[in-house]
C-alpha cells in the first residue's frame, strides 16, 4: 500500500500533530476506544477544536489498514484563519469586508467550485462550520483551481456565534433562500456584508437563518426550481461585485 500523506494514524501521533500546529481537518475514532491516551487525545481536540467522529472499525480500516490504533486524522491541505485577524487588515486598507459563509455544504466538488467563483469575486473569505462541512482536502482544492490556496477559509465551531461577530464588526448579513421575500436585485449590497449560502438539500439551517438580516432569493422562472449551489452562490457574489462597480467603490 503506498504511503498516505493526507492523513496520520495512531493515537500519539494525532496529539503530536495537534499541538505541533498542524490543521488536522478531522479526526475518526473507532467506536468504543476507551484509555487514558485516547482521552488525553480527546481533550487535546475538543482544546484546539478539532472536529472528530466516532465510526466503526471497518470504516477505519477501509481507509487504512496498518496500525492505527483505531485512530486516523485527516491533514488539511490549507492552513486555517481566524476571521477575527482578517476584517481588521480589510478595514484598514479602505475596503468593505465581502465574506462568504457556507452552511452544510457537504459535496466536496461544490466547495471548490464555490471557493474558485469566491476568488474571482474579491471574496476577503469563506466561512465553514467545524461540523457538517465537507473536507478540505486535495480534490476541493483541485476543483478551486487552486483558489483555496489563496483565499483565506476560516473554520468555526458556531456559525451562529460568527454571524454575530460578523454584525458586531459592522456587516449585514444576506442569507440567500428560498423562503425570502426579498429578490436578490432588489437589495442593496454594497456595504461590508457577509453571504450565507446553504446546501441544495437541507439549505441553511433555522439559527443562522435567524441570525441573518436579510433573506433574499434568486428569481427562477423555469420548472425545475432551483439552482445547483455552487451556481447559486456565483449569481449572488457577482451582483455584489455588480453592485459594488456601480458604486465605484474601493477593492472592486
Amino acid at each position: 500500500m503506498a504511503k498516505r500523506t493526507d492523513i496520520i494514524y495512531g493515537i500519539r501521533s494525532v496529539i503530536e500533530a495537534i499541538r505541533a500546529g498542524k490543521d488536522v481537518e478531522k479526526i475518526l475514532i473507532r467506536t468504543g476506544l476507551r484509555g487514558d491516551l485516547s482521552s488525553e487525545m480527546m481533550a487535546v481536540a475538543r482544546e484546539f477544536q478539532v472536529p472528530f467522529q466516532y465510526v466503526p472499525l471497518e470504516k477505519i480500516n477501509r481507509i487504512y489498514s496498518g496500525n492505527h490504533q483505531g485512530v486516523i486524522a485527516f491533514v488539511s491541505p490549507i492552513t486555517y484563519d481566524r476571521i477575527e485577524n482578517i476584517l481588521p487588515g480589510i478595514y484598514e486598507r479602505g475596503d468593505d469586508p465581502f465574506i462568504l459563509v457556507l452552511d452544510q455544504i457537504t459535496d466536496v466538488r461544490n466547495l471548490g467550485a464555490i471557493s474558485r467563483s469566491a476568488e474571482s469575486a474579491g471574496v476577503h473569505a469563506i466561512i465553514v462550520p467545524e461540523k457538517g462541512s465537507a473536507m478540505i482536502n486535495a480534490d476541493a482544492v483541485k476543483t478551486s483551481a487552486g483558489a483555496l490556496n489563496l483565499i483565506p477559509v476560516v473554520r468555526t465551531p458556531s456559525l451562529k456565534n460568527t454571524l454575530l461577530f460578523l454584525r458586531d464588526s459592522g456587516l449585514s448579513v444576506f442569507a440567500a433562500t428560498e423562503k425570502a421575500e426579498s429578490v436578490l436585485y432588489s437589495v442593496n449590497l454594497r456595504g461590508p456584508v457577509a453571504i450565507v449560502m446553504g446546501s441544495e438539500e437541507s439549505g441553511i439551517s433555522p439559527d443562522v437563518l435567524r441570525t441573518a438580516d436579510h433573506l433574499i432569493k434568486i428569481p427562477l422562472f423555469g420548472k425545475i426550481g432551483s439552482l445547483n449551489v455552487s451556481a447559486a452562490a456565483s449569481i449572488v457574489m457577482f451582483e455584489v461585485v455588480r453592485q459594488r462597480m456601480q458604486a465605484g467603490q474601493p477593492g472592486i
